[in-house]
């Protein structure tokens, strides 16, 4: 399929607070590995979230093929309408990385990992850790696709923030994710750490054909590793290209603190 996920019209806005996106539109195609730039507090988070309906949206579509949740699907889907049913499906659909890692700490790694199937296993046998054995060779396997698996039975509060990232990503990978939503994934890391995150994110992304949607704050990061840039301006989208097209009046506009001469696409 050339387009997988169409965002039209979103926008949220927080009651008796301010308006955090305005009109959003934008396509993604699968595979795309999309980074999204912009200042704190230009909607890159915000717009993340309603993907997957963590946080709300007030207004708009997000339109997915049925057939990606429920292979006996036709037709399309608004996820911002969907069912609980639907929503929990799509959810097992997306893994999310997020800045702070979101582990378990006293938890092994490789059950930190384990906790990214809870969604097709179900909360209780997830809370026993009753998991199949197929379900923690799978663990294994996308620990040592991150170059973790001698750290699989280690207490994750041993591990190294980059570490930590590491095994986030494979718990993501768990899911069996279409999609994966990266939050700032290398903001708390130094430039080394950063770039080998990245160099994985990508790299089981086009193993595994995934679409990322990731936000980040180092431009020449952006440029290392997108296929596609998109920036975010006051909750805008004031551009949307490849990253040869991203040029010093852009990334200006982008990171202008103002709001003049700024053109939603």
């Amino acid at each position: 399929m050339d387009q997988f996920l169409q965002v039209q019209g979103l926008q949220k806005a927080y009651a008796n607070g301010p308006t955090v996106l305005h009109d959003v539109s934008l396509t993604f195609k699968p595979g795309e590995f999309s980074v999204i730039l912009g200042l704190s507090g230009a909607g890159k988070s915000t717009f993340l979230r309603c993907l997957n309906r963590l946080i709300e949206p007030t207004a708009g579509r997000i339109i997915i093929p049925r057939d990606l949740i429920a292979p006996e699907g036709k037709g399309e889907l608004d996820l911002v309408r969907a069912s609980s049913h639907e929503l929990r499906l799509w959810r097992r659909k997306v893994g999310m990385i997020f800045q702070h890692f979101n582990l378990i700490k006293r938890l092994s790694v490789v059950d930190n990992v384990l906790a990214g199937s809870l969604g097709y296993a179900g909360m209780v046998p997830g809370a026993l850790r009753l998991f199949s054995k197929s379900e923690r060779d799978r663990a294994l396997y996308n620990l040592e696709r991150v170059g973790l698996l001698d750290h699989a039975y280690k207490r994750a509060d041993a591990l190294s923030g980059g570490q930590q990232q590491r095994v986030a990503i494979a718990r993501a990978l768990m899911q069996r994710p279409t999609v994966i939503l990266a939050d700032e994934p290398v903001a708390s890391l130094d430039p080394k750490l950063a770039k080998q995150i990245l160099d994985i994110l990508k790299r089981v992304a086009d193993e595994d054909g995934l679409t990322v949607m990731v936000s980040l704050h180092v431009l020449e990061l952006a440029r290392a590793y997108g296929d596609r840039m998109i920036g975010f301006h006051g909750g805008r989208v004031i551009f949307d290209g490849a990253p040869d097209k991203l040029d010093d009046k852009a990334v200006q506009q982008i990171y202008s603190r103002g709001t003049a001469q700024l053109q939603p696409v």
